[in-house]
């Protein structure tokens, strides 16, 4: 395991592709600005900032999530404070690149 994999931003397709399969939610933690410049359909936009204050409605969501931003660093963040709060999550990296994978 690299320093890539460790911070979340390794070789992820068949880690994408199996949290697909359950039915996950993709959560893209860019800001609002960010968001409506592009980003991958049906995904939902929870800025990095407000994610502690949205965990219950996450829970709610009752599935697993792929969190995306613009390179992999703020959803990586995302990615560890998901987790911390029992949700299933892996960092889905860049949403373009995201979507590449989808």
């Amino acid at each position: 395991m690299g320093l890539l994999d460790i911070l979340g931003l390794g070789n992820k397709s068949n880690e994408i592709t199996d949290f697909v399969a359950k039915g996950a939610v993709i959560i893209d933690v860019r800001t609002y600005e960010e968001f409506v410049e592009g980003h991958i359909k049906d995904s939902k936009n929870i800025p990095l900032q407000l994610i502690s204050s949205k965990i219950n409605d996450i829970k709610k969501l009752n599935k697993p999530v792929i969190a995306c931003c613009r390179s992999g660093m703020r959803s990586g963040q995302a990615t560890f404070i998901l987790k911390q709060n029992g949700i299933e999550c892996i960092n889905g990296g860049g949403w373009n690149s995201l979507a590449q994978k989808l």
